[in-house]
Protein backbone atom coordinates (compact mmCIF):
# COMPACT_ATOMS: atom_id res chain seq x y z
CA UNK A 1 0.00 0.00 0.00
CA UNK A 2 1.62 3.45 -1.34
CA UNK A 3 2.58 6.25 1.36
CA UNK A 4 0.72 9.80 -0.21
CA UNK A 5 3.55 11.79 0.62
CA UNK A 6 1.64 15.20 0.06
CA UNK A 7 -1.35 13.80 2.40
CA UNK A 8 0.59 15.68 5.51
CA UNK A 9 -0.43 18.01 8.06
CA UNK A 10 1.54 19.38 10.88
CA UNK A 11 -0.35 18.00 13.92
CA UNK A 12 1.07 19.65 16.92
CA UNK A 13 4.53 21.53 19.02
CA UNK A 14 6.09 19.96 22.21
CA UNK A 15 8.02 22.53 24.07
CA UNK A 16 8.02 19.86 27.43
CA UNK A 17 9.68 16.26 27.13
CA UNK A 18 7.28 14.90 29.55
CA UNK A 19 4.64 15.96 27.98
CA UNK A 20 4.83 15.01 24.36
CA UNK A 21 2.27 11.79 23.63
CA UNK A 22 2.67 8.25 23.73
CA UNK A 23 3.19 7.32 20.61
CA UNK A 24 0.50 6.38 17.83
CA UNK A 25 2.52 5.44 15.10
CA UNK A 26 6.07 4.72 13.57
CA UNK A 27 7.78 7.86 14.04
CA UNK A 28 10.53 8.98 11.17
CA UNK A 29 12.83 11.44 12.85
CA UNK A 30 14.90 14.49 11.84
CA UNK A 31 18.31 15.68 13.43
CA UNK A 32 20.70 18.22 12.59
CA UNK A 33 22.48 21.58 12.82
CA UNK A 34 20.17 24.25 13.69
CA UNK A 35 20.73 25.54 9.83
CA UNK A 36 21.39 22.51 8.22
CA UNK A 37 18.00 23.03 6.61
CA UNK A 38 15.38 20.47 8.17
CA UNK A 39 12.38 22.57 7.30
CA UNK A 40 13.08 23.12 3.61
CA UNK A 41 13.64 19.01 3.38
CA UNK A 42 10.37 18.36 5.12
CA UNK A 43 8.67 20.89 2.83
CA UNK A 44 10.45 18.67 -0.21
CA UNK A 45 9.69 15.91 0.74
CA UNK A 46 6.12 16.19 1.41
CA UNK A 47 5.68 17.98 -1.32
CA UNK A 48 4.63 21.37 0.39
CA UNK A 49 5.84 24.28 0.18
CA UNK A 50 5.06 25.80 3.70
CA UNK A 51 4.01 23.09 6.17
CA UNK A 52 7.72 23.77 7.85
CA UNK A 53 8.32 26.74 8.87
CA UNK A 54 12.42 27.57 7.12
CA UNK A 55 13.36 30.73 8.73
CA UNK A 56 16.97 32.33 7.33
CA UNK A 57 17.61 32.63 11.45
CA UNK A 58 19.42 28.99 12.94
CA UNK A 59 17.89 27.76 15.78
CA UNK A 60 14.20 28.74 15.30
CA UNK A 61 12.97 25.17 16.18
CA UNK A 62 12.14 25.17 19.84
CA UNK A 63 10.14 22.64 19.87
CA UNK A 64 9.86 18.85 18.91
CA UNK A 65 7.35 19.11 16.00
CA UNK A 66 5.13 16.80 14.30
CA UNK A 67 3.29 15.93 11.56
CA UNK A 68 1.07 13.40 10.33
CA UNK A 69 1.85 11.59 6.96
CA UNK A 70 -1.10 9.73 5.64
CA UNK A 71 -1.99 8.51 8.78
CA UNK A 72 0.58 6.15 8.72
CA UNK A 73 3.53 7.64 10.11
CA UNK A 74 4.43 10.99 12.00
CA UNK A 75 7.48 12.56 10.49
CA UNK A 76 9.34 14.58 13.82
CA UNK A 77 11.35 17.28 13.97
CA UNK A 78 13.59 17.42 16.84
CA UNK A 79 15.61 21.08 17.88
CA UNK A 80 18.41 21.68 16.11
CA UNK A 81 22.10 21.74 18.00
CA UNK A 82 24.88 23.49 17.77
CA UNK A 83 24.56 27.13 16.00
CA UNK A 84 21.74 28.90 17.79
CA UNK A 85 22.81 32.16 19.46
CA UNK A 86 20.55 31.20 22.29
CA UNK A 87 21.42 31.64 26.20
CA UNK A 88 22.76 28.81 27.37
CA UNK A 89 19.59 27.68 29.68
CA UNK A 90 17.42 27.51 26.47
CA UNK A 91 20.44 25.25 25.08
CA UNK A 92 19.88 22.99 28.26
CA UNK A 93 16.74 23.11 27.44
CA UNK A 94 16.84 21.64 24.15
CA UNK A 95 18.75 19.52 25.45
CA UNK A 96 16.03 17.98 28.03
CA UNK A 97 13.76 18.01 25.60
CA UNK A 98 15.20 15.91 22.95
CA UNK A 99 16.26 13.66 26.17
CA UNK A 100 12.81 13.66 26.99
CA UNK A 101 11.60 12.41 23.47
CA UNK A 102 13.90 9.59 23.24
CA UNK A 103 13.34 7.71 26.65
CA UNK A 104 9.62 7.70 26.28
CA UNK A 105 9.64 4.22 24.53
CA UNK A 106 8.81 5.32 21.21
CA UNK A 107 8.51 3.06 17.79
CA UNK A 108 11.16 5.15 16.20
CA UNK A 109 11.71 3.78 12.76
CA UNK A 110 14.44 5.60 11.19
CA UNK A 111 16.72 8.59 12.11
CA UNK A 112 17.49 11.33 9.84
CA UNK A 113 20.80 12.84 10.83
CA UNK A 114 20.97 15.75 8.05
CA UNK A 115 24.83 17.39 7.71
CA UNK A 116 25.72 19.51 5.24
CA UNK A 117 27.20 18.50 2.37
CA UNK A 118 29.28 21.84 2.00
CA UNK A 119 31.20 21.54 5.01
CA UNK A 120 33.02 18.42 6.85
CA UNK A 121 30.51 17.21 9.90
CA UNK A 122 30.60 19.94 12.76
CA UNK A 123 32.01 18.18 16.24
CA UNK A 124 28.43 18.64 17.24
CA UNK A 125 27.24 15.92 14.01
CA UNK A 126 30.29 13.62 15.34
CA UNK A 127 29.25 13.17 18.66
CA UNK A 128 25.09 12.96 17.49
CA UNK A 129 26.82 10.15 14.89
CA UNK A 130 28.35 8.72 17.67
CA UNK A 131 25.24 8.77 19.94
CA UNK A 132 23.89 7.23 17.07
CA UNK A 133 26.01 4.66 16.68
CA UNK A 134 25.71 3.76 20.27
CA UNK A 135 21.37 3.55 20.31
CA UNK A 136 20.88 0.88 18.59
CA UNK A 137 18.21 2.96 16.80
CA UNK A 138 18.09 2.48 12.76
CA UNK A 139 19.54 5.73 11.05
CA UNK A 140 20.90 7.13 7.94
CA UNK A 141 23.15 10.34 6.90
CA UNK A 142 21.19 12.84 4.40
CA UNK A 143 23.08 15.39 3.24
CA UNK A 144 21.74 18.69 2.61
CA UNK A 145 22.41 21.60 0.18
CA UNK A 146 23.66 19.55 -2.39
CA UNK A 147 22.55 21.87 -5.10
CA UNK A 148 24.97 24.45 -3.74
CA UNK A 149 27.89 22.43 -5.16
CA UNK A 150 28.48 21.67 -8.40
CA UNK A 151 28.59 17.78 -9.25
CA UNK A 152 32.40 17.13 -9.01
CA UNK A 153 32.36 18.76 -5.82
CA UNK A 154 28.71 17.22 -4.62
CA UNK A 155 30.56 13.38 -5.29
CA UNK A 156 33.69 14.11 -3.39
CA UNK A 157 32.21 15.64 -0.76
CA UNK A 158 29.20 12.96 -0.27
CA UNK A 159 32.20 10.21 -0.77
CA UNK A 160 34.03 11.67 2.19
CA UNK A 161 31.12 12.00 4.07
CA UNK A 162 30.40 8.33 3.44
CA UNK A 163 34.24 7.46 4.34
CA UNK A 164 33.92 9.25 7.69
CA UNK A 165 30.77 7.44 8.42
CA UNK A 166 31.61 4.31 7.42
CA UNK A 167 27.85 4.50 5.26
CA UNK A 168 26.56 5.72 2.27
CA UNK A 169 24.88 9.30 2.70
CA UNK A 170 22.39 10.30 0.93
CA UNK A 171 22.62 13.58 -1.17
CA UNK A 172 19.72 15.60 -1.29
CA UNK A 173 18.67 19.30 -2.29
CA UNK A 174 15.09 20.61 -0.99
CA UNK A 175 15.78 22.89 -4.72
CA UNK A 176 16.02 20.06 -7.00
CA UNK A 177 14.31 17.51 -5.55
CA UNK A 178 18.27 15.29 -5.47
CA UNK A 179 17.73 12.28 -2.93
CA UNK A 180 13.80 12.91 -2.02
CA UNK A 181 12.77 9.54 -4.52
CA UNK A 182 15.78 7.45 -2.22
CA UNK A 183 14.02 9.03 1.31
CA UNK A 184 10.47 7.73 -0.04
CA UNK A 185 11.82 4.42 -0.65
CA UNK A 186 13.51 3.89 2.66
CA UNK A 187 10.84 5.39 4.70
CA UNK A 188 8.26 3.30 2.71
CA UNK A 189 10.15 0.32 3.25
CA UNK A 190 10.32 0.37 6.79
CA UNK A 191 6.95 2.00 7.82
CA UNK A 192 5.30 -1.12 5.98
CA UNK A 193 7.86 -3.66 7.55
CA UNK A 194 4.92 -4.32 10.01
Amino acid sequence: MAIHFNNAQFVTSYFDGKKIDRPQKPEIVLVGRSNVGKSSLINRILNRKSLARVSSTPGKTISVNYYDVDGKFDLVDLPGYGFAKRPKSEQAAWGKLTEGYFNAGRDIRLILLLVDLRHPPSKDDEIMFDWLMESETLFTVVATKADKLNKTEAKKNADALSERFGINVIPFSSLNGTGVEALHQIITDLVEAD
